[in-house]
C-alpha cells in the first residue's frame, strides 16, 4: 500500500489514531470517578417505564440495579473502598499521557504502543480469574474482555504505520529542535 504523500501523510494518519486511542483512553478514565452517580442514572434509565432493556435484557438490567446498590452502600458506608477506582481512573489518565512520546517521534517510542497492545491483551486473563473470584457474571467478563479486543486493532494499525514509517529512512524525521552535537538525532539513533 502506497502512501500519496510519502512519510508526512504516514506520520498524519499515525498522529490521528494515537488522539483517537489517548482520547478513549482519557473518557474511560474520567467515567471512573462518578461511579455512583452514573450508576445510580444508568439504573433509573435502563429500568424506567420507557426503557426496553429491563424488558430485552432483564439479566443486563437486575446487573445494573445489583451493582448500583453495592456502589451506594460502599459509598456510604466505606467511601474509601471506592478511592481504588480513583486510581483506576489516575491510571488510565497516565497511560493516555504515555502516548504523547510515540505521537511526537513514533519511531523511537513504538514501544508505547507495543506496551498498550501487551496491556489490552492482559485484560483478557484478568477478566477470567479475577472475574469469577469477585462473582462478576461471565456475560459481564465478556464485555470487559471486548475493550482489550476493541483496543488492540487500532494499537496493530498504528504499529504497522509505525513499520512503514521507520522503512522510510531518516526523511520522516519529527521537528523536535536542533540535536546537541554528538547526540544521534531520532532519525539517527539505531533501534536494536
Amino acid at each position: 500500500m502506497s502512501d500519496t504523500n510519502g512519510p508526512k501523510a504516514l506520520l498524519t494518519r499515525i498522529r490521528v489514531w494515537l488522539i483517537v486511542f489517548a482520547v478513549c483512553l482519557v473518557l474511560s478514565g474520567a467515567t471512573a470517578f462518578p461511579l455512583v452517580t452514573e450508576l445510580r442514572l444508568l439504573d433509573s434509565a435502563s429500568t424506567g417505564w420507557a426503557s426496553p432493556v429491563a424488558d430485552l435484557l432483564p439479566g443486563l438490567a437486575e446487573w445494573i440495579h445489583r451493582v448500583r446498590g453495592g456502589l451506594e452502600t460502599a459509598d456510604g458506608q466505606a467511601p474509601y473502598l471506592l478511592y481504588g477506582t480513583d486510581w483506576l481512573a489516575f491510571a488510565h489518565l497516565v497511560i493516555a499521557v504515555a502516548f504523547h512520546g510515540p505521537y511526537r517521534d513514533p519511531v523511537r517510542n513504538i514501544w508505547v504502543v507495543e506496551f498498550g497492545m501487551i496491556a489490552c491483551v492482559g485484560i483478557i486473563p484478568l477478566a477470567l480469574v479475577c472475574g469469577p473470584i469477585r462473582g462478576i457474571p461471565f456475560w459481564w467478563s465478556v464485555v470487559d474482555m471486548s475493550f482489550g479486543v476493541i483496543g488492540i486493532l487500532p494499537l496493530l494499525h498504528v504499529r504497522r504505520l509505525i513499520k512503514r514509517l521507520e522503512a522510510t529512512g531518516p526523511t520522516w524525521a519529527p521537528a523536535t529542535g536542533p540535536v546537541p552535537a554528538g547526540a544521534a538525532g531520532p532519525a539517527q539513533s539505531g533501534r536494536p
